[in-house]
């Protein structure tokens, strides 16, 4: 799986999936510059409760249409980085497809699975990591300042944008 060394980097893998689900507008909300709190909703193809747990699986990846390795067109679509954040966070998904009435809900806790259950939420996915690094303080002390790591995030969501700009983003950091 991927490394997550600070916010930025899970916010990076959280957007990039965002933008290979096909979403159209990218929220982003911080709090103390991710340190606390780091959320990405979109308004893409969403997933379904299997697609969810098959997310969170290590070494799962849906970027490989039928096996043609050659044919790889994405950044990592939903399982890259979803399960090394989870085992240094404490990490929500909530995801509904297009029109399917419920979604569903998925909570691990640095690792531990502690909900799963349907959700009524909008089409699209929303993601949020909490405490990261709480439960891991050898790698919570590298961790720069709220401010430090509010810059390398919104680095991070300005490269992206500009890469897409058919793709609106908002940015929100704060409590």
């Amino acid at each position: 799986g991927e490394v997550v060394e600070r916010p930025a980097a899970a916010l990076k893998e959280l957007v990039e999936n965002a933008i290979d689900a096909g979403a159209t507008r990218i929220g982003v909300a911080l709090v103390d510059g991710g340190l606390t709190r780091l959320e990405v909703t979109d308004d893409g193809c969403g997933m379904s409760a299997d697609d969810i747990r098959l997310a969170l699986e290590r070494h799962a990846t849906s970027k490989l249409p039928d096996e043609a390795i050659e044919l790889v067109s994405t950044l990592g679509f939903r399982g890259e980085a979803l399960p090394s954040i989870a085992s240094v966070a404490r990490l929500m998904i909530e995801s509904g497809p297009h029109g399917v009435e419920t979604g569903w809900r998925v909570v691990v806790d640095h690792g531990e699975k502690l909900e799963e259950a349907p959700a009524a939420v909008p089409p699209g996915t929303r993601v949020r990591v909490e405490e990261l690094f709480a439960k891991v303080p050898a790698r919570r002390k590298f961790l720069r300042t709220a401010r430090s790591e509010y810059i390398a995030c919104l680095d991070v969501v300005r490269r992206l944008a500009m890469a897409r700009p058919d793709i609106a983003f908002t940015l929100e950091n704060g409590a």
